[in-house]
């Protein structure tokens, strides 16, 4: 009989055979799986091979009674258990069998219930009522079964208990059913919670759709742990979540906000088109399309629209889909997106953006005044508080000299904008000067430092679009700049990008040359000139950047 081998420093009773290749850790170990065999065992991988001693022999003996003491234990404990999940699972397709013979009728004898959605059933307390829903939330508690249901208006903890409890539809229900639930409305208990501070108690209910459980379950198809890509597949699922139904209520509420806010100030709503045969923004990010044999493209911006509409309607806005094809997977580019946009007349730049300022002030504090959605903030930003004004005005000049002063620099890039890399493979980083395109990253180093929303102004014209109007220069050298702005917040970055508009028509048309845009197929744009024109500007606010302002969530 070839001998057993034990290494106690580097062996495996788990994975070991007791061969010297693949030896066991201990002693005990070896005498318990080859009770007659030769042992030959060594301390270290210095050591060599020898017999153990009689004592450490008995002392193995002893251990390997304890090893097959445990095993057979092991054994009881199995046979045991499976002994009870077999009574379990036959006690549990008993009960469901009984189940089956129950069946649940609503009490004429009762008042009868009011319908309504969970949002409005406070006043309702203390009277029956009907509600229906999905099933967000499933708990079995012996004999009570506690459902929080869902129906987009609020979230209602139903009990269930007695006989509409023992029904078969109760013991097989599962998350994400369609139930109708009817009973009475009641306060919770004193130290207890509920959604609303009351709950159902039932006394009648059915299910409407069920849904599947198994491997097919909701919650084995998503949950907590799922992979983002998995999420965003499944993103249809993701939207019954509390976080991502919180961030579309809450984004309503911003839209209805602005649209009140901007009503207040004048301002009419319009409905720009969405396909257009001008650019605004630039070619290299134009969606294009054949519309009935000619060239046409998904809007960039609705701005030249809103400018056509100045004259007969005065100050316009509109909430319209903008499209940016830019194949970016930032949170900064999106290819389609809500874009707020609005143009004012017969204003200075200073007035546009004290506009901008009160109009971002005052639908915020109408969001916070708004028990529904201060209630949505608390829940997504709980530190959230309402801008301090004035909001602080700085110029792209006193920018680049801050961000210098502040040693936050920028990955150097060559003539074909290639960033540039040194012997390590490490970006080279830069100072920043004058005429930079000043990067997000940096834009939100300086505007969390100074942790105050922040006017970034007086952009220089070649980083800028055709359209906005010109500063004087200050001498006959030196970049062009433009009055134009953006908004930066804390946290987030640029919310709203404004400018004013050339009002000449002759610069305009100077413009165009510049930018190499044929004026032909914006004669209409050009006219606004021509007839009667005005200084005027405008501005752009993406609404999923808004809401992650103060829901720090995207939609």
């Amino acid at each position: 009989m070839s001998a057993i081998y034990v290494n106690e420093s580097a062996g495996s009773d788990e994975t070991g055979k007791g061969t010297p290749e693949q030896p066991y850790q201990t002693l005990a170990f070896a005498v318990y799986s080859h009770p007659d065999a030769k042992y030959l065992i060594r301390k270290d991988a210095a050591g060599t091979y020898e017999e153990p001693t009689q004592s450490a022999l008995k002392k193995a003996k002893k251990g390997a009674d304890g090893i097959e003491r445990k095993r057979k234990k092991a054994e009881e404990l199995a046979e045991r258990e499976a002994k009870e999940t077999a009574e379990a699972r036959e006690r549990k397709e008993r009960r469901l069998e009984e189940s089956k013979k129950i069946v649940l009728e609503e009490d004429r004898s009762l008042p009868a219930a009011v319908k309504s959605k969970i949002g409005n059933v406070t006043p309702l307390r203390w009277k029956r009522v009907k509600v229906s829903g999905w099933v967000h939330r499933l708990r079995d508690q012996k004999e009570i079964i506690f459902v929080v249901l869902r129906d987009g208006t609020g979230y209602l903890q139903c009990v269930l208990s007695g006989k509409v409890a023992q029904t078969y539809e109760a013991l097989t229900l599962t998350l994400e059913s369609t139930i109708e639930v009817v009973g009475t409305l009641t306060t919770v208990a004193e130290g207890q919670t509920a959604p609303g501070g009351h709950e159902l108690a039932v006394d009648y209910w059915r299910v409407l759709g069920a849904s599947p459980g198994g491997e097919d379950a909701f919650t084995n198809r998503l949950n907590e742990k799922s992979d983002p890509s998995i999420r965003a597949d499944l993103r249809h699922l993701v939207l019954r979540g509390s976080t991502a139904s919180a961030v579309l209520k809450l984004r309503a509420a911003l839209l209805n906000a602005f649209r009140q806010t901007l009503i207040e100030h004048d301002l009419l709503e319009v409905t720009p088109p969405c396909l257009v045969q001008t650019q605004v923004e630039g070619g290299a990010t134009l969606f294009k399309l054949d519309y009935y044999g000619q060239p046409a493209f998904l809007t960039q911006s609705s701005q030249l629209y809103l400018e056509t509409c100045l004259p007969s309607l005065g100050d316009v806005f509109c909430v319209q889909e903008s499209f940016r094809a830019e194949n970016s997977h930032t949170r900064r580019h999106l290819s389609e997106y809500t874009h707020l946009e609005a143009e004012l007349a017969f204003i200075t730049f200073d007035d546009l953006m004290n506009h901008i300022e009160a109009v971002i002030c005052e639908t915020v504090n109408k969001l916070l005044q708004d028990p529904r959605s201060a209630a949505l903030i608390k829940q997504l930003n709980p530190t959230f508080a309402a801008p301090e004004r004035p909001f602080l005005r700085l110029s792209y000049v006193d920018a680049i000299k801050w961000l210098n002063e502040h040693d936050i620099k920028h990955e150097a890039e060559d003539a074909q904008g290639n960033v540039i890399k040194d012997e390590q493979g490490n970006p080279v980083m830069v100072e920043h000067k004058v005429g930079d395109d000043i990067a997000e990253a940096a834009e939100r180093r300086m505007t969390d430092i100074l942790a105050r929303p922040v006017f970034l102004y007086g952009f220089p014209a070649d980083l800028k679009a055709f359209y906005m109007k010109k500063m004087p220069k200050s001498g006959a050298d030196g970049p062009t700049f433009t009055e134009s702005c953006d908004l930066l917040m804390p946290g987030v970055g640029e919310i709203v990008g404004g400018s004013m508009r050339i009002s000449d028509e002759r610069e305009l048309l100077e413009a165009y040359k510049r930018e190499g845009i044929d004026p032909a197929p914006y004669y209409w744009f050009t006219d606004q000139r021509k007839y009667g024109t005005c200084e005027h500007g405008g501005y752009g606010l993406g609404v999923e950047d808004m809401c992650r302002w103060p829901g720090r969530a995207t939609p």
